[in-house]
């Protein structure tokens, strides 16, 4: 255990839960006030900021750094492809596609940006092109920063799997000192703070499934609680069963009971027109895929400025409230792929399976209200928490269906909550890869009661100041990421020269190792000894050819040698 990250840890949680329980509506609206005011108003530094990691993850992944391996030169990869993907896909976003999957983009369709047009062609493209923004490639881009630099310093170098030691290229031996215990615990504390809240949101979701079924009616607190105590104690399982068996496992059966649920709607509801709208919905995207990147919504006064706040500027935060959890987890788990494979692997391939999932059923969603309005209440308000289920609603064999997506919805949040139970020991132990079993469960139970203690505060207020607080916590580690482009830039550039150096060195001693065996070769078959009898002869000629000339009359008018 490392104390200095450890118990300052467990205090501010423990405050800032205090805090939240008991602050109630005033503690919520002074956090949100506070976040509007400081956050959503930084979207001059929020878009830039998000939209250069972009560029930076395609430098390194398609520079001459990318044929660097994380790891030793000959370490072969820990997972398979397919268990690697699960995992980085699982960890990284798997539960909010579920959660957002039609209520983002129906959302966007209701209720689009200021100045977007008023024609439902318009609003349909603005809202997947908008929610491609928010799940796409940035990101996926905040999460590369923290875990390739995480990565490298863990698997390349050999230091301690934690934070800090991403910045020793510029910290130095600093990173061992206090200040690399501060950088730990923003990263434990957003942590703790991000994956509890989405615990409790996410369990509200399941709640609205349950309830949507007929098997609960309007579920309490109390009855939200019980269900999150579950998930706890599977987590708990599987996080104490280590990386190998429950995370692999678990991510692996997410994979599979996604990817039905998502061929059921396809097959089940508008094929062929969700096929065309998923290459559409690209095109669009790509089309505006700068002014999307750099859109502060500064054109449409402040009710542009306050809904990209909102949204966008809000989603930015909380990607990085989440970068510090996703980054070192698939750090963890990439040991022996390139920077390469890394980037491709975490950049491209979850964005275009977000891309087709929310195609697939964002689109089902927009369609379903197109055609019946029966995805909306009266007022065009979207209920985020039960959207998915009107849409299950809608298709044959609705029930089954729907009772497969709340276990996805459950399996989800369990590899949620035991990934980050394990990033967050692994921080809390000194970067140990291998915490022991007791930290692991005291984290994973930490988790799960914030998540409990926020939902008994009542009114939802508890989960959105914790929440707000984690985004407003990404503030000061967005410096941290800008620190770490810098210093893994600075590493793979210095490795990449010394091992030109050292390559240009070898060639230099293979070249004169060469010529010696080719010299000693020549001397073997006597080319030596033949060169320098003819060299004596010449000599010999040219000595006789001096004297006849001396003899030749005229000859001394030849000779410019220097008279006695």
């Amino acid at each position: 255990m490392a104390p200095w990250v450890f118990w300052p840890s467990v205090a501010i949680i423990g405050v800032f839960v205090i805090w939240a329980m008991l602050g109630g509506e005033g503690a919520a609206d002074n956090i949100l006030s506070f976040r509007t005011e400081v956050v959503d108003n930084l979207a001059w530094y929020y878009v830039p900021l998000v939209s250069f990691f972009v560029l930076y993850a395609l430098f390194m992944g398609f520079s001459k750094y990318g044929n660097i391996k994380l790891g030793k030169d000959d370490q072969k990869p820990d997972f398979s492809l397919g268990s690697w993907l699960s995992m980085l896909f699982a960890a990284g976003m798997g539960i909010g596609l579920v959660f957002w999957g039609v209520a983002e983009p129906l959302s966007f369709y209701m209720g689009p940006k200021p100045g977007v047009g008023e024609s439902e062609a318009e609003r349909a493209e603005f809202a997947m092109s908008q929610t491609f923004l928010h799940w796409g490639f940035h990101p996926w881009a905040i999460y590369i920063v923290v875990g390739l630099a995480v990565a490298y310093a863990v698997h390349r170098k050999g230091r301690p799997v934690s934070i800090r030691y991403a910045l020793e290229p510029l910290l130095g031996d600093r990173v061992r000192g206090r200040l690399g215990d501060a950088i730990d615990v923003i990263a434990v504390v957003g942590t703790v703070f991000g994956v509890a809240t989405s615990l409790g949101f996410g369990v509200q979701q399941i709640g609205a499934g349950l309830d949507h079924l007929g098997i609960i009616t309007d579920p309490s607190a109390g009855v939200l609680s019980v269900i999150v105590i579950a998930i706890t104690i599977i987590a708990t399982l599987s996080v104490v069963s280590g990386l190998d068996k429950g995370v692999k496992y678990l991510s692996n059966v997410n994979a599979v009971l996604a990817a039905g649920i998502l061929l059921f709607i396809l097959i089940a509801g508008a094929t062929t027109v969700l096929l065309t709208d998923f290459f559409q919905n690209i095109g669009v995207y790509l089309q505006n895929f700068a002014g999307l990147s750099l859109d502060t919504g500064s054109w449409q006064g402040e009710d542009g400025t306050g809904w990209v706040g909102g949204w966008t500027i809000f989603y930015w935060g909380w990607w990085m409230s989440w970068a510090p959890f996703v980054g070192i987890f698939i750090a963890r788990i990439s040991r022996g792929r390139t920077v390469r494979e890394f980037v491709i692997g975490a950049l491209v391939v979850p964005t275009m399976l977000s891309f087709f999932w929310f195609s697939v059923v964002g689109g089902s969603g927009i369609r379903e209200e197109q055609a019946t309005g029966s995805m909306t209440g009266e007022d065009g308000s979207v209920d985020s928490t039960a959207a998915l289920f009107a849409l299950l609603d809608s298709l044959p064999g609705a029930t089954i269906i729907i009772g497969l997506a709340i276990i996805l919805i459950v399996f989800f949040f369990v590899t949620s909550s035991d990934s980050a139970s394990y990033v967050v020991d692994m921080l809390a132990s000194g970067g140990d890869p291998n915490p022991p079993t007791w930290s692991r469960v005291f984290w994973a139970t930490v988790e799960g009661l914030v998540a409990v203690a926020l939902l008994l505060a009542g009114a939802g207020h508890g989960l959105t100041i914790l929440q707000n607080v984690a985004v407003v916590i990404a503030l000061p580690f967005s410096f941290i990421m800008i620190a770490m482009c810098i210093a893994t830039l600075k590493s793979l550039r210095d490795e990449h020269l010394a091992v030109k150096e050292a390559k240009a060195e070898e060639a230099e001693e293979a070249l004169i190792e060469s010529a010696v065996a080719a010299m000693a070769e020549a001397q073997e078959n006597g080319e030596f000894d033949s060169a320098t009898s003819g060299s004596g002869s010449g000599a010999g000629a040219a000595g006789a050819g001096d004297k006849a000339d001396k003899d030749t009359p005229g000859g001394d008018l030849l000779d410019t040698s220097p008279k006695g």
